[in-house]
Formats: C-alpha cells, sequence, structure tokens
C-alpha cells in the first residue's frame, strides 16, 4: 500500500499505493480476473479495492474534478474485475504464496505480479513483450529479467541468448554467494500449472522460506521450456521492498512516470 507516483489517465501525476497501479496496468491490458494473496492485518487492501461512494461525494463536492474521475475509473476497474482474496497465515515465501493460488488458477495458465514491485515502460511494452514470448514459445514458465549492478540480492539467471533480449534459461539460484550473472529475476511471470507440482515438490530455501526460484530451477530439472524478457534499459523498476528502495522509487517514479 505504499505509494508511488503514476500518471493518471489525464496526465496528472499522482501518488497512488503500488498495488494499485500493479492493478490499474494489468486491468489495462485486458486482465479482469484478479487473486490477492495476503497476510495478517492487510484489511487496509481489501478496503481500498472496496469503492467508498461517500468519498466519492465528497470529492465531488470539494469540487476535485480530476481526483474524482481517476478514483470512478479506478472503481469502474474494481467493479468490471472478477477479485479473489486468499489468506496466507504465515510469512513462508512468495512460492508458498503462489501456491496457495492453485484453486483459483486450476489448470489454466496465469500472469503473476509481486505486490512489492512495479514497472515502467512506454505504452506497457515490457508486459506486451513478456506474453509475446510466453505465446510464441509456449513456454511453461516466462519471466521479466533485469541487469543489475548487485546480482547477490536477486534471483539470478543464467541462459543462452536467442533473441533480442530473449534468454533461454538453463538455470536460475535465488540470492546466491557467488553470482555468475547480472542477470536478475523481477516478480513479473507467466506460468502454466505445472509450477504447482514444482512448488509442492521443492522443500525451504533461502531464508527458510518457499522460493518461487526454486520451483523455476526444479522446471528446469524436468526440462520445461523456461524463458525470460529482458527489460530495456530505458524502462524503469519501482521496488518498495526496503525502506532505501522506497524512498530511490518515490524518486524515480516522479521523474519517469
Amino acid at each position: 500500500m505504499l505509494p508511488v507516483f503514476v500518471r493518471d489517465s489525464e496526465g496528472r501525476l499522482s501518488p497512488k499505493p503500488v498495488l494499485q497501479a500493479v492493478f490499474e496496468q494489468l486491468s489495462k491490458a485486458g486482465f479482469t480476473q484478479f487473486c490477492f494473496v495476503v497476510g495478517r492485518e492487510k484489511r487496509a487492501i481489501e478496503d481500498h479495492f472496496t469503492p467508498d461512494f461517500r468519498y466519492l461525494k465528497k470529492l465531488a463536492l470539494k469540487n476535485a474534478k480530476g481526483e474524482l474521475r481517476d478514483l470512478r475509473r479506478f472503481y469502474d476497474r474494481i467493479t468490471n474485475s472478477e477479485i479473489l482474496w486468499i489468506n496466507q497465515p504465515e510469512p513462508k515465501g512468495f512460492g508458498d504464496a503462489v501456491l496457495r493460488a492453485e484453486p483459483f488458477v486450476g489448470n489454466d495458465p496465469f500472469l503473476c505480479h509481486a505486490g512489492d514491485t512495479y514497472i515502467i515502460s512506454k505504452n506497457n511494452r515490457h508486459l506486451a513483450a513478456l506474453l509475446k514470448l510466453y505465446e510464441e514459445e509456449k513456454c511453461d514458465a516466462a519471466f521479466i529479467i533485469q541487469r543489475v549492478k548487485n546480482p547477490k540480492g536477486y534471483g539470478i539467471v543464467e541462459g543462452e541468448r536467442v533473441g533480442k533480449g530473449i534468454y533461454d534459461v538453463r538455470r536460475v539460484e535465488e540470492k546466491p554467494k557467488k553470482a555468475r550473472s547480472d542477470m536478475a529475476i523481477m516478480p513479473l511471470y507467466v506460468f502454466q500449472p505445472i509450477v504447482f507440482r514444482a512448488l509442492r515438490s521443492i522443500g525451504r530455501g533461502y531464508g527458510r522460506e518457499v522460493q518461487l526460484t526454486d520451483a523455476i530451477q526444479r522446471l528446469i530439472d524436468w526440462k520445461s521450456k523456461v524463458y525470460a524478457c529482458l527489460l530495456q534499459p530505458h524502462d524503469v523498476r519501482l521496488d518498495i521492498g526496503t525502506p532505501e528502495t522506497w524512498w530511490k522509487a518515490l524518486t524515480l517514479s516522479h521523474r519517469r512516470s
């Protein structure tokens, strides 16, 4: 729920919770079914995604026309979407959170987006490129990667370049002590449901948590098709995972949105 600066539908720069920014980005791309996996004491998230028509009236009385139009569009997207909330009672890791969404996903492919990251690119080309890669290669898993200066803090990718910005992934490792690559996994993925079987087959990994990166490596071990799409140099990734990265995200989003 921490804010970043995002351009609204009228081009005005305004702060929005990063989850709202991600939701609106995916909604604009045509997604209408959403599953939020949340932990304890996350009631504020559900409240935010529940339209408050009394607040709309207050904005109307204040003659805040721009804010009113933008909030109405947000509420319209909520109303026209199917949203399911799933609780993660204990923080067992990103992989555990994804596994809890299996009843919602069923046997369909799905897009997975972490709630602490937002990517800015022209016309959301990063999302279009990822979906195109998934469709053309008929992958079991496809995800976004970015070159980083300090790869030890990420899930790291080794692979063979097979096209412009496209990699056939051969190995992944979560926060390695000695990184063999500067290509880091960004938490935006498309999966076939086989990833749930991979998640059930692994134990706890780095930090004693169920790591989604380990499940991706299991897919690679099973000879599944795993591909990655590299962010372009002018694309911007906003990370609000720590106070330091959130402060940087505020600065970047204000400058680049």
